[in-house]
């Protein structure tokens, strides 16, 4: 576990504590580390002023950190050779391993999964099929150190995307949190391990979203993101209320296209993406098909749309659900409809497998 009691005890064996006027043990000048980066030491200083930080502290972490080529290798988007397919894309987490742990997971922790609907509104269904998306429960947290991560997408972002100004000021960013974590959690800088872009834990937190949103969900004082399931659950339904779901909601409703619907309407649908923009009476006046409970709908919709490959072959025809809110909410985790549908399938089968 990462807790200061690892300070106490290396503190007992003689051996440098970070935090101290001290470098850490496997420190060495140059061999791919930042100690020849005025950027980075430039970065240094100014988050340590930003963030009330000692200065020092700050340039030890940054020192500290390796360049990682694999990193800048896996932040790039892969190349498309193929249009989306929602069914390929399901395949890969509604499947028969997420579906048992699930079950196993949700059996052992239904209490707390209980206590978070009832404090926080999101149902456990939800917070079961995203730890299953993202980490298949703990089983899969990453093995990058977070430093090494962040510090390469900080300093050294591929400059191959059009974005990559803006995505690695973002990074700069999450290696301020990061640093501004450690220090309040007693958390050495160099320990923590977890995926390429740096999340942590079972939810893949970034730094930014654990210091706003993960809490101690267990009540022993400090949190835990990669070992207490408890506060997994708990800081997902924190991170979901957060960002605005609705109790009692349902995330998405069927909708049917008819045949003679224009070209015209249907891109005016989709045009918002998934934001919720709609109506429902808007929605069937472009001639978009909903059911009852749909149409009853006291809140907005957009019309998502889940590719299956070449929309020409036979039987490839795309998927379209009527998003709402809550579907939106979803996304503000991964920004993907993809990755939502997937969450919300994944949940609904783990459901399924515990009632069989």
């Amino acid at each position: 576990m990462l807790r200061a009691a690892a300070g106490a005890a290396a503190l007992a064996a003689g051996a440098p504590v970070w935090g101290q006027s001290v470098w850490p043990l496997d420190w060495t000048p140059g061999s791919g580390h930042y100690a020849r980066r005025p950027d980075a030491l430039n970065w240094a200083e100014d988050a340590a002023r930003r963030r009330s930080l000692d200065p020092a502290w700050v340039r030890q972490a940054v020192l500290s950190a390796a360049y990682q080529p694999r990193v800048a290798q896996l932040i790039l988007p892969p190349a498309r050779s193929s249009a989306k397919n929602w069914r390929t894309y399901r395949k890969r987490f509604v499947e028969p391993v997420r579906i048992q742990r699930g079950a196993a997971f949700w059996a052992r922790n239904r209490q707390t999964l209980v206590r978070a609907q009832q404090q926080y509104g999101v149902p456990p269904e939800i917070i079961v099929g995203i730890l299953g998306v993202e980490t298949l429960y703990g089983q899969n947290m990453g093995n990058f150190r977070v430093l090494d991560a962040l510090a390469t997408l900080a300093f050294d972002y591929p400059s191959s995307p059009a974005n990559a100004a803006e995505r690695q000021a973002y990074f700069r960013g999450e290696l301020e949190y990061f640093l501004t974590l450690c220090q309040r959690t007693d958390m050495t800088p160099v320990n923590p391990l977890g995926s390429y872009a740096g999340a942590m834990g079972m939810p893949q937190f970034m730094p930014s979203s654990w210091l706003r949103h993960a809490i101690d969900f267990d009540g022993d004082g400090h949190i835990d993101l990669w070992e207490s399931s408890a506060d997994a659950i708990g800081s997902v339904a924190n991170y979901f209320r957060a960002y605005g779901w609705v109790p009692g909601q349902p995330t998405h409703y069927p909708v049917r296209l008819p045949p003679a619907m224009t070209s015209a309407d249907l891109d005016a649908l989709l045009a918002p993406d998934i934001l919720p923009t709609f109506r429902p009476a808007a929605f069937t006046a472009k001639g978009a098909q909903l059911d009852d409970a749909a149409q009853a709908h006291p809140g907005l919709l957009a019309l998502v749309e889940l590719q299956n490959g070449d929309p020409q072959t036979p039987g490839n025809a795309p998927n379209y659900v009527a998003g709402t809110e809550n579907f939106y909410v979803i996304t503000r985790y991964n920004h993907s409809s993809y990755y939502a549908m997937a969450v919300i399938e994944l949940g609904q089968a783990v459901a399924a497998a515990l009632k069989s």
